[in-house]
């Protein structure tokens, strides 16, 4: 999927946060979202201009923006 036709940014809108297209809602909020536990479908219900193409596109954009980026470990706890 190519999600440069779902997610822009424009510095007049959010402050140039990766915003999808036609809308003001940033692929933050959108993820955010999903990890409190929102359905594809509650998406779409509450914000009936976003399409399932545009929210697998937010999915695109941050997985590209992760292969891009340095991983980073998290430490293992250690047994006491």
């Amino acid at each position: 999927m190519d999600w440069r036709q779902y997610i822009h940014s424009d510095p007049e809108i959010l402050v140039g946060k990766p915003i999808i297209k036609g809308t003001r809602l940033a692929v933050g909020f959108i993820l955010d979202l999903f990890s409190e536990g929102w359905t594809q479908e509650q998406i779409i219900e509450n914000y009936p201009t976003i399409t399932k193409d545009a929210l697998q596109a937010v999915f695109a954009f941050a997985s590209e923006c992760l292969r891009d980026e340095t991983v980073y470990t998290m430490p293992s706890k250690v047994a006491q």
